[in-house]
């Protein structure tokens, strides 16, 4: 994943586009099932038309599907049916599931676990080893935090037998099946009880239903029956999917088809994997194939007879005898063969074999696991069919007998047989222990009981020894084969020193001859020189090159203004920049000076002494008295300057309230109570301080007053039972108006007599002190004639919960505080004094809760110390890197005392405003703060400036792919951290894990939670009409209404009436606002009952005060959850009825008949039929107008799918465009319009004439008036309406715009800057009319302006993916989840939901939930929030990196503090084990990995290509194959002919890359259907293999890593584990005998040391297959994580899942549609997939470049990399500044910009150079200039010592040095033409 689109990537705001379904000829190429983690996408190119062409094709395929296949059988329209299936590669908990519950199909988890290669069920029968697996797959679950049941359905049965299974052992498979039901029925209610297991007799039966209902899981866990050509390894190979057996894939995808229909996902088991914490899989998508199945193919099969025997009364024959489970089922099974002996076998031979099967399960409790691994024996004859009656018998006996699993026994079932210890025993005789001779004798006696046959076991000839013999020891290996090259760092020591190992230098073994000869020739680019850079005077084109750098330095400061401008503080004011002067600032200073006016300061000193200077005091009469003197004068003196300062403000406060009378009346012109009332408030908002103090209270009474005269109106219209709402906001201004500033008599009379007539709770005392006396500037509404009543007609606290809860005063435990302009809470006084005392701080707390200024105060804290220190904010987004950037700008600016530096800088890898080393605030990503703090050049000067990083939404951590960079960077801070998030579900153990790691270097850190949001939020369930009629956006008709309460088509939804699943309990989070809490207490005291009473103390008469707080609410809330919970918990409680009394408006299904927007007499408004009420495009204008109509707009519509979002932009465009033109822009009346317009045209043009000509001679009377008639003309043209008219504009009606925000001439210049860009020109036509679309793969610049727009107010409605919901300040009123998705998951609805109601905009949040289902609504509502958990940081890449910075800059003190703090965590996993010395042992063998790669030298100092390895970290594990291909000279061989065939070899080149970056996965089922999907597309789709010898290497790279992590398996195992490893993973039951007892022996295989002993069973040693056989078979108790080690698998013969061809095809034929269709790549991921790759590319030919010294360079260069559509991007950005015109310029130049500079990429390595010294020059410090001025002599000499000795290497032709230069030619050209077919995409 690239690092420039890893943080859009990670937020995964993209999901699938609807990519069509294909129809059953042979026509299309249907697509197979890509799946990737990475998606990412752009704008999408194709028209709108086409899109709705190929929806149309889907929905006719779909529709038509069964009569195209009445021809074909069920089976082939079920696999047909499956192929078409939606599918995505997704992390199951952290982007999809959560904690959320699923259902694992237990057969589908049986066939996973039986279809292991290692497993022996023939002719062996190791049902532990069986056990293990499954209890190996789901401990993998369950440590990873996955929330699931298994379900098991008598109907699949036979489903778990895998397609290598012969027809006699099906019997084994289906004990092994009924054994692990009954074990884990049994033993996880123990260990696991919240693991339930379940069985039903098919998945169509009623209690299945009456179970999903009741336990309502997220989606359901299957096989689809396919399996890989080869599996892993190469030892066996499974059948083709031709030859795999059809019945058996049939039944799987009939049961996941099944399911799909009833709107269940459905993941896949065969493709799971474990990466880290993450559980990667498939999943199927149900949304829009729910019913693309005929019902024909959905037959469910009958459920199978099985064998069943009811041994019941055996079992009570042997009731006496303790025997445990599994020997009482041997003795069933034997004696029911005694019973009925079989014909072919002889009886004496029968009576030996079954006595053996006795022994062999005594000896089952009496062997330690090591010892009963033994080799693969066919037994005597019949012995097999032995084993197989007695599985067949005991699967009986298990189905048919009720009791046997309610039976208190022990539970051992689950090791019932070993076939591979019985088979050995039938062959070579044994001599039982005494306790095993004593529990064979029990079984003997049993059977002969039940059967009455006397076995007897025939005594052995030879007498073992007790105890393990020298056959059964592990075997050792050389001490030679366990060592590792030597390796010594001074640094690393320390840390490494408890890892005792073997050192030898000869370890590694000879190189091969390619490897020897490349490195020949890396000694060769070592010892060159480096390029030789003359200096001379600038020349034209350099001159010429800075003038458009400078264009471009205009053009992004004059954006950024602008960007600025937009945003506004906490009251809506714009954001004024503040002047920070070093050491001058309030940050950190908790005092401020007791005087205020420098008049205080006087009469201060008028208190001094009479005593002298000198000590003496004056003389009596004479200093005394004239001492009293002078103060009395002084006293006079400062009383006249009083007097003469009250006149003047009195003076002053007299003219203010004269433009307050004026202004008084403009407003009352205004006939519109809403206007006139937006107008007051935006007045009183921007009154200045002076201003404020006298009017501000006057002037909120005002805006009461409005509100007031809209009551009155509406009880004169009695529409007031439908109006009381605005009663609420009366009584709020009426709290409001006391509390402010400038309060008179005349006011305050006002607002008491507006309480008294309306009956409203009391409001806020005046102030004791007198007030001023001073007439209203307008007349007050009260008292009102010719009206009843205006009292509110409710008890004051039913009011105050029904209606006011978003005004009640909501502070916790507030007190000023001169840190801050505001009066913080308690918690966030907390942050403050932690930053002042320098701690680290982690803040949880939800969005909208005040974390914003936390941020903000740090910045200041570090900007008024000093000038050099550092602080760093890390972003998820780029869009939220731009947001902070821009409000640094707004609020910040400093003047600096040496050039070159800034207040702040943004860097990101395609986008770089300021020096990032110069500001002082940096705005970054994760990846970029990597490099950064990695970069050697870095260490000895910007890193150890950082002062304090700012990791804002630090829940990205648990992000699949970017998570381990933040996780790398928390645990290398080198200073304290501030940690944001909202969303964090764990937030003790996080900040438990942070502890530690800041602990670790020292520094404390502090966790606050604060859990409550500022502003409530309120959902609704949105209900379309059956049709609307739009003719125009209806005017808006309510006013003083928060939420959406009364309007058609909102159903609300009480957060209680979605808790549905009792199962769920109540979330943690669950927030209920006062009119939820009054709802829930009066359903409660209507359903209680005797044993359910509600109490007294709940009643609000009781629990709350007269005027209500938040906090008393919280602490009512708090009272009545817990009673909740006691309902819930209780089966016989009213919960349900409760429910379902809260759920009622939630379940309306009523549909409005009609919905006309409008009723207008000439209307052309034609009628839209609305069948689907989940169809987005058909909902968004009528959900839309109704929004607006009731004034809830501004709105933002989140939906996951890029494409999506654009398609309903346009589609809700379309409409408008239409009606308008339909309605309005046709017809004579329109016709009559534009005539008179081109005739105000031609007067404008004739006078513009008539004035020019004017100025030469005196003109014609006949065509000049007057002077008077002249200047009347002229008036009437500037005020003339034709002035802004443009037929193409939109007309009111028809937009949402509100163009009262922004003036038409910035908006023209925002269009003309969006032109210049080649924006699309539906995109700006939908910008004017309010809309606009936002997701990652829009254009940066019109992304920026979307969000200008909208935060101006003239957008009002924007359609987004997650890229919004990060931590954008983009306040709206509502939040519209548009349509379901598989990211629409708990994390993401509490992300995106938070935009609503933000702090200081909105009191109220609405949410809308609009093409979601109902259960999904209630799903999300009751969800939790997943735990973070983290990643092995560790990674190979990153040690490589490290030492690095270690060696590159001399063993710096921070590149030591890094490394120190590093390796010295205690919990370096974050959710995982504490295990220091499984880590520092990890370390070790990736060191150990580097030196064999020859990556690095025996004292750690980077060797050869770690460079390249290096840069190339965002690829890893990639990188390493690439390393291990280039390092054996496989692209040196193969680049050598591109001279002869350069076609061949830059395809090949291709095919190569291919396998090895931007993999995507194919499911295993779609190789099923290749000739479908290659036959008619000109994609092969399918990655054909490797070249036979990029093969090899990589196999023999891939070998030679796993003898090195073998290697650190066997050390570990013998110098820290020593226990024995005989427990289950799950169950934690332990299997056979404890080593240490007086034990049986037998003569068998060594046991094993590394390998699990339960895989052991089955035959597999301690020899390795795959890296992947290691990971997953390795023993108990040591750390192995597959994801980082550093191998690639090779495919196909190492992997499971076929690799997707689309890179090497894109290649080919570069057409993105076939990429689509028959490659499956979805449309929206395309464009960021392919800039991924083409930033691999650019990166491997930079890394080169450097290495063979043919540019000069750093290592901060490879920040300078981009991909291609990156690289586009910045070329767009320099062809817009160089035609830029000065108009462009929207904001005049601000103070702060003479600090301000663009870095411009640059264009020759030496602009870098000479820029990385100029950036250190302000740095005076003594000592840094005596190093630096040494390193440069240094520098000096070595260039020309160097110089000297390979000058003339460098210019020999031909030779070693000519192969790599071959190398970089041939990349070169790969890049070029890749890029070529990239570009044409945007042609």
């Amino acid at each position: 994943m690239s690092a420039s689109n890893a943080a859009d990537a990670a937020k995964t705001d993209d999901l699938a586009d609807d990519w069509d379904a294909q129809s059953d000829d042979d026509d299309e190429a249907p697509a197979p099932a890509p799946v990737t983690a990475n998606a990412t996408s752009t704008q999408a190119k194709a028209g709108a038309q086409k899109d709705e062409e190929d929806d149309d094709d889907e929905a006719d395929s779909e529709g038509t599907s069964s009569d195209d296949e009445d021809g074909e059988d069920t089976d082939a329209r079920v696999l047909n049916s499956y192929r078409k299936l939606l599918s995505r590669r997704v992390d199951l908990v952290g982007d999809y599931a959560g904690d959320e519950l699923f259902i694992i199909e237990g057969d589908s988890l049986l066939l996973r676990c039986f279809s292991d290669r290692k497993l022996d069920f023939s002719p062996g029968f190791q049902m532990l080893h069986a056990t293990y697996n499954v209890e190996h797959l789901l401990h993998n679950l369950v440590t990873r935090k996955c929330n699931f049941h298994i379900v098991f359905f008598d109907c699949n049965r036979d489903l778990c037998v895998p397609p290598t299974a012969k027809e006699e052992d099906v019997a084994k498979f289906h004990f092994a099946r009924a054994a692990l039901i009954r074990h884990l029925s049994i033993s996880l209610p123990k260990s696991h009880p919240e693991v339930m297991v379940k069985n039903f007799d098919s998945y169509a039966s009623e209690a299945f239903n009456t179970y999903l209902t009741k336990t309502g899981p997220y989606f359901l866990m299957m096989h689809d029956g396919a399996y890989p050509i080869e599996q892993r390894g190469t030892e066996s190979e499974l059948p083709s999917a031709e030859a795999a057996p059809t019945s058996q894939r049939v039944a799987l995808r009939r049961m996941i088809l099944q399911f799909i229909a009833r709107k269940y996902n459905i993941a896949l088991m065969n493709g799971l994997e474990w990466r880290d914490t993450k559980v990667m899989t498939i999943v199927l998508e149900a949304r829009h194939r729910a019913n693309a199945v005929g019902t024909s193919a959905l037959t469910v099969p009958t459920v199978p007879k099985a064998e069943s025997q009811d041994a019941s009364d055996d079992m009570s024959k042997v009731g006496d005898v303790e025997l445990s489970a599994r020997e009482l089922l041997a003795v069933l099974a034997v004696s029911r063969i005694m019973r009925s002996p079989p014909a072919d076998i002889d009886a004496a031979v029968l009576a030996k074999l079954c006595c053996l099967y006795l022994l062999h399960v005594a000896l089952l409790s009496d062997m330690p696991l090591a010892s009963r691994r033994v080799a693969s024996n066919p037994g005597l004859d019949g012995a097999q069919q032995i084993l197989r009656s007695a599985a067949s018998m005991s699967a009986a006996v298990l189905t048919g007998t009720q009791g046997f699993g309610k039976m208190e026994r022990s539970n051992d079932i689950a090791d019932s047989v070993d076939g591979r210890l019985y088979l050995h025993l039938t062959k070579h005789a044994v001599s039982p222990s005494s306790k095993a001779q004593s529990v064979l004798d029990e079984l003997l006696s049993a059977v002969e009981q039940l059967s009455s046959a006397h076995l007897v076991l025939e005594k052995s000839s030879s007498v073992g020894k007790s105890g393990m013999n020298g056959h059964n020891a592990p075997k050792q290996r050389n001490a030679d084969d366990m060592a590792v090259l030597p390796f010594s760092n001074s640094v690393f020591d320390k840390h490494l020193e408890p890892v005792r190992l073997h050192i030898d230098d000869t370890v590694a073994g000879q190189q091969t001859a390619q490897n020897h000869r490349i490195f020949q020739e890396l000694t060769h680019w070592h010892n060159a020189k480096k390029p030789i850079i003359k200096k001379g005077p600038p020349t034209k084109a350099d001159e010429k090159q800075a003038f458009w750098v400078a264009k471009r330095e205009q053009l992004f400061m004059a954006e950024m203004r602008t960007y600025a401008a937009s945003l506004t503080n906490a009251v809506g004011k714009s954001l004024e920049p503040e002047v920070i002067i070093v050491g001058g600032g309030k940050a950190g200073s908790k005092s401020t000076s007791a005087i205020t006016s420098p008049a205080d300061s006087d009469v201060s000193d008028s208190g001094t002494s009479t005593t002298n200077a000198k000590g003496g005091v004056g003389k009596k009469g004479s200093g005394s008295n004239k001492n009293v003197k002078q103060n009395q004068a002084k006293q006079a003196m400062l009383a006249n300057i009083k007097t003469e300062q009250a006149k003047k403000e009195g003076s002053a406060a007299d003219k203010i309230v004269k433009a307050w009378q004026v202004v008084c009346k403009a407003l009352d012109l205004e006939k519109e109570t809403r206007l006139k009332f937006r107008k007051a408030k935006d007045y009183v908002t921007n009154l200045q301080a002076t201003w404020q103090d006298v009017l501000e209270a006057e002037v909120r009474l005002y805006m009461l007053n409005c509100v007031l005269q809209y009551w009155i109106d509406a009880v004169r219209r009695k529409e007031h039972s439908r109006r009381v709402e605005v009663t609420a906001l009366i009584w709020n201004l009426a709290e409001s108006v006391m509390k402010s500033k400038g309060l008179t008599k005349a006011v305050a009379i006002s607002v008491e007599l507006t309480v008294k007539t309306l009956d409203l709770p009391a409001a806020a005392k005046a102030p004791s002190d007198p007030l001023s006396d001073r007439k209203l500037a307008f007349t007050f509404a009260l008292p009102a004639k010719l009206v009843d009543s205006l009292a509110i007609g409710m008890p004051s606290k039913d009011f105050q919960l029904t209606y006011c809860g978003p005004y009640m005063e909501r502070s916790f435990d507030s007190k000023p505080d001169s840190r801050v302009a505001f009066q913080p809470d308690g918690w966030q006084r907390k942050v403050l004094d932690g930053i002042d005392k320098d701690q680290s701080v982690f803040v949880v707390a939800p969005t909208s809760a005040g974390k914003t200024f936390i941020s903000f105060y740090a910045m200041r804290k570090v900007l008024e110390a000093d000038d050099d220190g550092v602080l760093v904010y890390v972003a998820p987004t780029k869009a939220l890197v731009n947001q902070i950037a821009a409000e640094i700008q707004a609020r910040y600016t400093k003047n600096f005392k040496y050039g070159g530096k800034s207040v702040w800088a943004i860097h990101t890898r395609d986008y770089r405003i300021n020096n990032p080393t110069g500001c002082q605030v940096l705005v970054t990503v994760p990846h970029v703060l990597q490099i950064m703090l990695l970069a050697p050049s870095n260490a000895n000067g910007w890193a150890s400036r950082v002062r304090r990083i700012i990791f804002d939404e630090v829940h990205s951590i648990g992000q699949a792919e970017d998570g381990v960079v933040w996780e790398q960077l928390l645990l290398m801070s080198p200073c304290p951290i501030i940690a944001l998030s909202a969303t964090v579900g764990n937030p003790g153990d996080f900040g438990g894990w942070l502890t530690d790691t800041q602990k670790a270097i020292g520094i404390d850190l502090i966790t606050v939670q604060h859990p409550h949001r500022y502003s409530d939020l309120r959902k609704y369930y949105y209900v379309p009409p059956k049709q609307f009629v739009f003719d125009g956006i209806p005017d808006r008709t309510t006013f003083g209404v928060l939420g959406l309460e009364g309007l058609t088509g909102f159903n609300n939804v009480h957060p209680v009436g979605a808790l549905v699943d009792r199962s769920r309990g109540v979330p943690a989070d669950l927030g209920l606002e006062p009119r939820d809490c009054f709802e829930l207490w009066k359903a409660m005291n209507k359903l209680q009952t005797a044993d359910y009473a509600v109490p007294a103390e709940l009643n609000p008469a009781k629990a709350l005060p007269t005027v209500c707080r938040k906090i008393d609410i919280l602490n009512w809330e708090k009272e009545l959850k817990a009673l909740l919970k006691s309902w819930l918990a209780a089966e016989d409680s009213p919960y349900e009825q409760l429910v379902n009394e809260l759920e009622e408006s939630f379940r309306l299904d009523d549909r409005e008949a009609k919905q006309t927007t409008q009723a207008l007499s000439d209307s052309n408004a034609s009628t839209v039929d609305i069948t689907d009420p989940a169809d987005l495009h058909k909902t968004t204008l009528p959900m839309l107008c109704r929004l607006h109509a009731h004034d809830a707009l501004p709105a933002i519509l989140f939906n996951y799918d890029r494409h999506q979002c654009e398609k309903i932009c346009q589609v809700v465009l379309q409409q408008l465009q239409d009606a308008e033109l339909s309605q309005r822009k046709s017809g004579p009346k329109w016709e009559k319009t534009l005539e008179r317009w081109e005739e105000w045209k031609k007067v404008q043009l004739k006078n513009a004439k008539t004035k020019a000509s004017g100025k030469k001679g005196k003109l014609q009377d006949e065509d000049q008036g007057s002077k008077l008639d002249q200047q009347r003309d002229t008036a009437d043209a500037i005020s003339s309406p034709w002035d802004t008219f443009s037929p193409e504009a939109p007309i009111d009606g028809f937009h949402f715009a509100d163009y009262t925000r922004v003036q038409l001439s910035e908006l023209q210049i925002y269009i003309k800057q969006l032109g210049k860009r080649n924006i699309i020109q539906w995109l700006i036509d939908a910008l004017q009319r309010g809309v606009g679309v936002h997701h990652a793969g829009m254009n940066r610049k019109y992304r920026q302006v979307v969000e200008i727009l909208f935060r101006k107010g003239f957008l009002r409605v924007i359609i987004a993916t997650g890229t919004l919901a990060l931590g954008i300040n983009m306040p709206c009123k509502t939040v519209v989840f548009s349509g379901d998705s598989v990211f629409l998951t708990a994390l993401n609805y509490r992300q995106c939901a938070g935009r609503a109601g933000r702090r200081g905009f909105d009191l109220l949040g609405n949410v809308v939930f609009q093409g979601v289902s109902r259960e999904k609504v209630c799903r999300l509502i009751s969800s939790r929030l997943p735990d973070l958990s983290g990643h092995f940081p560790i990674t190979t890449t990153l040690v490589l990196r490290l030492f690095t910075l270690l060696h590159e800059s001399k063993n710096s003190k921070y590149a030591v503090g890094a490394i120190n703090a590093l390796l010295a965590q205690p919990r370096l996993y974050m959710g995982g084990p504490s295990f220091k010395d499984q880590t520092m042992h990890h370390l070790r063998f990736s060191i150990e990995y580097l030196r064999r790669q020859h990556l690095l030298a025996p004292n750690g100092a980077p060797l050869n290509f770690a460079g390249l390895v290096s840069h190339l970290y965002f690829t890893e594990n990639s990188s390493f194959a690439f390393h291990a291909l280039l390092k054996e000279g496989y692209f040196h061989d193969l680049c050598g002919e591109m001279k002869n065939k350069e076609k061949d070899t830059v395809e090949t080149l291709m095919l190569v890359m291919s396998h090895l970056f931007n993999r995507i996965f194919c499911r295993q089922a779609d190789v099923e259907y290749r000739e479908k999907m290659v036959k008619p597309s000109s994609s092969i789709v399918f990655l054909p293999p490797l070249p036979k010898r990029a093969s090899e290497i990589l196999r023999q790279h891939n070998q030679q890593t796993l003898a090195v992590y073998r290697t650190y398996v066997e050390t570990f195992v013998d110098q820290h584990v020593k226990h024995d490893d005989r427990k289950l993973p799950l169950t934690g039951m332990n299997a056979g005998a404890d080593v240490r007892g007086d034990n049986t022996s037998i003569d068998g295989l060594p046991a094993v040391k590394t390998r699990s002993p339960f895989v052991a069973l089955s035959g597999a040693g301690d020899d390795f297959d795959t890296v992947h056989d290691l990971c997953a078979t390795t023993r108990d108790g040591v750390f192995l994580e597959e994801a980082v080690i550093p191998h690639v698998s090779v495919y196909p013969d190492e992997m499971e899942l076929p690799l997707n061809a689309w890179l090497l095809d894109f290649f080919k034929h570069g057409d993105v549609m076939t990429i689509e269709k028959a490659n499956g790549i979805r449309r929206s991921d395309i464009w960021f997939l392919l800039n991924d790759f083409s930033l691999v590319l650019a990166t491997i030919i930079t890394s080169l470049l450097n290495f063979m010294k043919l540019r000069e360079g750093t290592d901060l260069d490879m920040l300078d990399v981009m991909g291609d559509l990156d690289a586009h991007d910045e070329a767009e950005d320099n062809e817009v500044a160089a035609s830029e015109d000065n108009e462009s310029t929207i904001t005049a130049p601000s103070v702060a910009d003479s600090v301000m500079s663009v870095v411009q990429r640059p264009a020759k390595p030496v602009v870098t150079t000479k820029k990385a010294k100029k950036l250190d020059s302000w740095e005076d410090a003594a000592e840094q200039e005596e190093d630096a001025s040494r390193r440069e002599d240094r520098r000096a000499a070595n260039a020309a010592k160097l110089q000297a000795e390979v000058s003339e290497t460098l210019q020999t032709a031909g030779g070693s040095g000519e192969d790599l230069k071959d190398v970089l030619k041939a990349f070169q050209k790969l890049h070029t033409e890749f890029n070529v077919k990239f570009r044409a995409m945007w042609a």
